[in-house]
């Protein structure tokens, strides 16, 4: 699979008293983009709600290029540079572009799988390991 693209547009609520898109709006699109992500590979919210496991974030890292202006259509590709074999960290970067084509941002995370009921980390296995696994990966991805 290539590079997942979500598609959005900035509305009134994202936007600061500098009259771009605020700081945290960015978070939210890439946040977006990885819940749409994974249920493009089949994980859907419905799926862990069921499994009783849920992504976590351990780090997020955001670098800004340029502003974007409310309602501005944006994209945000999505894709994974680093798993351990059984998925129970890994990273994903997502790459925000203004419709003119310009890049604005690259948010970078590394999560991890949560089993909700013991409140522990968890890898997957089985089906639900090879559909995470089958989601795009960036050039340099790395397999740990």
């Amino acid at each position: 699979m290539e590079k997942y693209i979500f598609r959005g547009q900035v509305i009134w609520a994202q936007v600061d008293a500098n009259q771009h898109m605020r700081h945290s709006a960015y978070a939210d699109f890439a946040a977006q983009a990885r819940v749409e992500l994974l249920e493009q590979v089949g994980l859907s919210a419905k799926v862990f709600q069921k499994l009783m496991l849920g992504p976590i974030l351990l780090r997020e890292e955001l670098v800004y290029y340029k502003e974007v202006n409310l309602s501005e259509k944006i994209s945000v590709t999505c894709e994974m540079t680093r798993c351990k074999a059984d998925a129970s960290r890994w990273s994903i970067r997502s790459e925000l572009f203004r419709e003119d084509g310009i890049k604005a941002a690259v948010i970078q995370v590394d999560g991890a799988w949560m089993d909700v009921v013991k409140r522990k980390m968890t890898g997957l296995e089985g089906e639900l390991l090879e559909l995470f696994m089958s989601a795009p990966k960036s050039k340099d991805f790395i397999i740990e």
